[in-house]
Order: C-alpha cells, then sequence, then structure tokens
C-alpha cells in the first residue's frame, strides 16, 4: 500500500488532508526559504517560485527519508507545498511580526489577491524516486474590511504572522474573507482537485490513498 507524506508543518494542510480521508506520515523540510527566493531572482513569476519552493522541500523530505533507509520508501509518495500571495506585483509570505502582518492588512483590506500554492509529488518505490511532477494552483481572494478593533484583535491572536499572506480561511482570519474565487482547498494549503491530477500522473487514485493512509473503503 502506497503511504502519504507531507512535507509541511503546517497544520492547515494537514486538516485538508485528514477531512479528505488521508492520514499522511509528517516530515518538514528544513529548505531556506529566503535563501531559494533570492537565488531564483526577482523576475522569476509567483507560479515558479511556489512550485521551486515546493518542489525543493518534496526533494529534501525524499532525500531524507532514502538516505535513513525508511521503510516507508518501499511504496509511498512525497508532497511538498508552498503558499504565496499576489499582491501588488510582488509576492507575500509570511510577516513574521506584527508590525508587518498590519501593513500586509491594511495594504489588502477591501481588495483582491492572488494566493499561489505550488504542489510537488513524488512517487518513491524500492527506495528509488520513480515519478516527480510539479504544478501551481492559484485561487483568488477578495478580503474584507475589518475594523481597528478586530483586526488588532487578530493580530494579537499570534495567527497571521506565520502564515502566507498573513490570513487563514479555515482559522480566525476566515471572518475577514468575503470571498473565495476558485478551489477553496488550495487557500487552506493544499489543492485536492491538483493533488488528485498529480495522483493520477503517477498512476494513483485517491481510493489507492485512502487504502494506504488510515481509511477502509
Amino acid at each position: 500500500m502506497t503511504r502519504l507524506v507531507l512535507g509541511s508543518a503546517s497544520s492547515g494542510r494537514l486538516t485538508v488532508l485528514r477531512q479528505a480521508g488521508v492520514d499522511p506520515l509528517v516530515l518538514v523540510s528544513g529548505v531556506d526559504e529566503d535563501e531559494l527566493i533570492a537565488a531564483l531572482g526577482s523576475d522569476t513569476a509567483p507560479d515558479e517560485v511556489v512550485r521551486a519552493l515546493a518542489r525543493a522541500k518534496a526533494e529534501q523530505v525524499t532525500a531524507t527519508l532514502i538516505e535513513r533507509g525508511s521503510d516507508v520508501t518501499t511504496d509511498c509518495v512525497v508532497l511538498g507545498c508552498d503558499s504565496m500571495l499576489y499582491l501588488d506585483g510582488g509576492l507575500c509570505g509570511k510577516p513574521g511580526s506584527i508590525d508587518a502582518a498590519r501593513q500586509q492588512w491594511q495594504s489588502m483590506a477591501g481588495r483582491s489577491g492572488n494566493l499561489h500554492t505550488g504542489h510537488c509529488l513524488i512517487r518513491v518505490r524500492d527506495h528509488r524516486v520513480e515519478h516527480l511532477a510539479a504544478q501551481t494552483s492559484i485561487t483568488t481572494v477578495r478580503f474584507g474590511q475589518p475594523s481597528h478593533y478586530d483586526l488588532e484583535a487578530y493580530l494579537a491572536s499570534g495567527e497571521p504572522l506565520g502564515v502566507a499572506g498573513a490570513f487563514t480561511l479555515d482559522g480566525l482570519g476566515g471572518w475577514f474573507v468575503d470571498g473565495v474565487d476558485g478551489d477553496p482547498s488550495t487557500v487552506i494549503g493544499v489543492s485536492l482537485p491538483l493533488l488528485r491530477a498529480l495522483l493520477a500522473g503517477c498512476g494513483l487514485s485517491v481510493a489507492a490513498l485512502w487504502a494506504g493512509n488510515g481509511v477502509s473503503a
């Protein structure tokens, strides 16, 4: 049976997968996102940036598993993801501080931005890489205009500091999202339709993933 390994610390991505009937193994990569973004250069297209980050994470997790001689590499798929918000001609990652998150919200309140999520899926069998594919899913997010009091309370919660674009759809930030045009699971961090297509590309079905990851038919 094929195991799914999620190369991400995102609780949102883990929740999406579990709610969709898949309980993955989790192994977080140690990729330096800022270093990789700098190496790509400022003229790199947004979809290419998140796709490159997702691929780097998936490849590092895969290499770690193979080097360790993990039994899971007998038959598994490794999923790497990365999300960034594209607004005003630039990419917005995790703000990291209250001041940066406040500035982010002041620039996007009442407006729309495109949330780019890169996905990379690596198929491993018999302890070697058999297949690799990477794609990007893009969803438009329409932001509301939180009051000063609500925004300060949201910032004080700490939630927006460590998430792409300083917002969530499935958490406290959902109060301030007026709508989503596209796949909502992309905004949470992993596009189920895109993941289904990536699985098909390496010869796997959703049913096969259910069977190998804790869900009975």
